[in-house]
């Protein structure tokens, strides 16, 4: 059994091929493409963060809308670029939409991926300390939001409030208990995949990892996978974590698929260059149902996590991705055991 979502980039462009041409169309259908998900009977929402580009970048009033029209489906991100973030604006908006969508939140969390910008980070104020680069900025950050989400006091009160408060420090409100266990990084390496173990954070794996070591692309991820839940019995937590992976996954079963996605069903790894290193991009899969059900089945990665999260082309329109989750659903997820 496997849960089973969505994970949107939230592209707008003012183009007549597009049906998704501004922001506001974007932020609407993401709520309306989660209600419909819902009703699909899919169990998760998740939408990536990227800043200076026509894509999402404010993910708390869109989780919090879909909290609010939504009641059971998971709503989460994958992922927030921690460099960006201030970790206790982040920790108040975080709880304020987990509570409005009665625990459901599930923050996917990273360093972030290359951006529209150089160092766009330093716009948002944020600058790496000496001797840190950026990559440690977005782990402190993270610490600090990591060490007040669950309601520790820090701050000297005053004494003299305009209201009443209770003896000691104060901690961040609003609180939401539980989101500490819902909080994922996005690992793109084995040995980042460790370190999230060691944090006691849930995985994130997406399709792309940033190193290659020429096995196909699944057979790293489910390395990847295997190395975290090494290290998190290594660690000694007292609770299983979660696993998630991200794929591409198009049955074909009318002629609108075959127009769009039917050259998909090429489609290989591609291995390139990012951030100055070889990095391996996982293919998509795209076919008929009963095909695509034979090469999922050898997919070692999805095997091996809980959560697998198939990414929309959100500019197709709400119609059109509802009508692929419900394909994979009907189609595959029976048939391959996920259901």
């Amino acid at each position: 059994m496997k849960n089973i979502g969505f994970l949107s980039f939230g592209h707008w462009t003012p183009s007549p091929q597009s049906q998704t041409r501004s922001a506001s169309d974007a932020l609407l259908q993401s709520i309306d493409l989660a209600v419909a998900a819902e009703e699909l009977g899919a169990d998760g929402a998740y939408f990536r963060v990227h800043h200076f580009a026509r894509q999402l970048a404010a993910p708390f009033p869109l989780l919090a809308a879909i909290g609010a029209r939504t009641s059971r489906i998971e709503i989460g991100t994958g992922v927030i670029d921690m460099r960006y973030e201030n970790p206790l604006y982040m920790a108040e908006d975080a709880g304020a939409a987990d509570l409005i969508a009665g625990g459901r939140l599930q923050l996917g969390v990273s360093r972030g991926s290359p951006e529209q910008v150089i160092d766009g980070f330093r716009y948002f104020g944020y600058v790496p300390g000496e001797g840190a680069d950026h990559a440690d900025m977005a782990r402190d950050h993270l610490r600090v939001f990591l060490d007040v989400i669950d309601g520790r006091g820090f701050a000297q009160p005053n004494p003299r409030p305009m209201f009443p408060n209770p003896p000691g420090l104060l901690p961040l409100e609003p609180q939401s208990p539980g989101l500490r266990d819902r909080i994922w990084w996005g690992a793109g390496s084995r040995a980042t995949a460790e370190w999230t173990a060691e944090q006691g954070l849930n995985l994130m794996s997406s399709t792309l990892l940033t190193e290659d070591t020429g096995v196909p692309f699944h057979q790293l991820q489910a390395e990847q996978i295997q190395r975290f839940r090494e290290a998190w019995t290594a660690a000694g937590h007292d609770r299983e974590p979660r696993v998630s992976v991200s794929r591409s996954i198009f049955p074909i079963v009318n002629d609108m698929d075959r127009a769009y996605f039917g050259h998909e069903s090429r489609s290989e790894d591609q291995v390139g260059h990012l951030d100055g290193g070889l990095a391996r991009f996982g293919k998509s899969y795209a076919g008929e149902p009963d095909q695509l059900v034979k090469d999922l089945a050898e997919d070692e990665a999805i095997a091996a996590a809980d959560t697998l999260l198939l990414t929309v082309p959100n500019q197709l329109g709400v119609d059109y991705n509802a009508h692929v989750l419900e394909s994979v659903l009907r189609d595959l997820a029976p048939a391959l055991g996920w259901r």
